[in-house]
């Protein structure tokens, strides 16, 4: 653990017995979902303070695992057969409570369906992000929480609303093929084929990102090289990009343009960009719009003590991650945090700042990276009993 001096905050205090923890941590990454990593904080808790009662209420910032944290408060999986980013037939889901439809873009669109080791940073569309809104729109969605991350495409979304009516030509009128590249042929957009459900639908942008659509610090340069873009395609992406943005000002009007620059445009390649001009979305930090959806306020209402947590705790989760987001909910209502796992890399005074008393990494128990990855579960509970023992013991 990260020694803080609210570790035995609740020395001389009541004994686990009826003491109320919710489990608000997001996933693992290449070891644990977030609903797995609930799970087994709530074992190790258990076993060490057999009178806790614990609420599991996995989340996620609308990168991957929103759907599956959206399930496991209660929405319903749907799943339908939409264009993956390479053009080939995928299985993706969404989540539909009532009128309000959650959407992840990376179940369509996203790096999970490409082939190991085959990038596609020029060609990669999202195609199947706008057919996956269409579903939600037929199942009588009013709300669509859109929410991006783990994109293979730098299209700037493109690829979506083409899906929902939009056409992109060249100088010939012919039609784009996929991708970012072919944008630095686009001379002509018109929207006005697109679903008009859309305009009668709210859209929430959820990112944890709030880049810029272009430039030093846009979709291309600061996310194409994870996407396999090399420094050529980084710059041929970021030109094909703004060209877009000029094209889309011709046909809607300068706030397309305005939006270029807005916050949240370049995630996901663009598609937050998209999002804005052609959905008429409203841009939120994600895990903003995750807490409201999935109910945390209420969850909140029940805690004693607040579990969050993430693959790695560094400086990108201060920065509009899970954990941070969690903590700065409950710490307005004054719930005290803590936070678990897999690598630690923030100091005491850091974690304080961001209202987490104390954190426990995976790493402390076993420093081989190979192994942690491979037996998070067990390693997790015993961690969750150290949090026991620290703070309800």
């Amino acid at each position: 653990m990260t020694d803080t001096t609210a570790a035995g905050a609740t020395a001389g205090g009541p004994g686990a017995s009826g003491r109320r923890v919710l489990i608000a941590a997001d996933k693992f990454k290449g070891s644990l979902t977030a609903v797995e990593v609930a799970a087994h904080v709530a074992v190790g808790l258990r076993r060490a303070a057999p009178g806790v009662r614990t609420e599991a209420l996995p989340v996620a910032d609308g990168g991957d695992g929103t759907v599956d944290a959206a399930v496991a408060a209660g929405f319903e999986r749907r799943t339908e057969r939409v264009t993956g980013p390479l053009g080939e037939p995928v299985t993706a889901a969404y989540a539909l409570r009532g009128d309000t439809a959650v959407v992840e873009m990376a179940e369509a669109s996203g790096l999970r369906h490409l082939p190991r080791g085959r990038y596609a940073p020029l060609t990669a569309g999202t195609y199947g992000t706008g057919e996956l809104l269409c579903a939600a729109l037929d199942a009588g969605a009013a709300t669509v929480v859109l929410g991006v991350g783990g994109s293979a495409s730098t299209d700037g979304g493109a690829g979506m609303l083409s899906a929902l009516g939009a056409r992109f030509t060249d100088a010939h009128g012919t039609p784009l093929a996929p991708g970012g590249g072919p944008l630095a042929r686009l001379a002509a957009a018109d929207l006005s084929g697109l679903d008009p459900r859309l305009a009668r639908t709210r859209f929430v942008l959820a990112s944890d990102v709030d880049n810029p659509l272009t430039g030093p610090k846009g979709a291309a340069a600061v996310y194409g090289p994870q996407k396999g873009a090399s420094p050529d395609d980084v710059a041929a992406l970021d030109a094909a990009l703004a060209r877009y943005a000029r094209v889309l000002a011709e046909a809607v009007g300068p706030r397309a343009a305005e939006y270029a620059a807005a916050p949240g445009a370049g995630a996901a390649g663009g598609v937050g960009y998209g999002a804005l001009v052609g959905l008429g979305a409203a841009f939120r930090p994600g895990i903003e719009v995750m807490l409201d959806v999935l109910g945390f306020a209420a969850a909140l209402e029940r805690a004693d003590l607040v579990i969050t947590g993430e693959g790695s705790l560094d400086a990108q989760t201060l920065h509009g991650k899970a954990p941070a987001g969690v903590a700065a909910a409950a710490r307005r209502r004054g719930v005290p945090v803590v936070a678990v796992c897999g690598a630690l890399s923030l100091s005491a005074a850091e974690l304080r700042g961001a209202g987490i008393l104390g954190a426990y990494a995976i790493a402390s128990l076993e420093p081989d990276r190979e192994r942690c990855m491979a037996d998070a579960g067990r390693l997790l509970e015993r961690l969750a009993g150290q949090v026991a023992a620290d703070f309800l013991l």
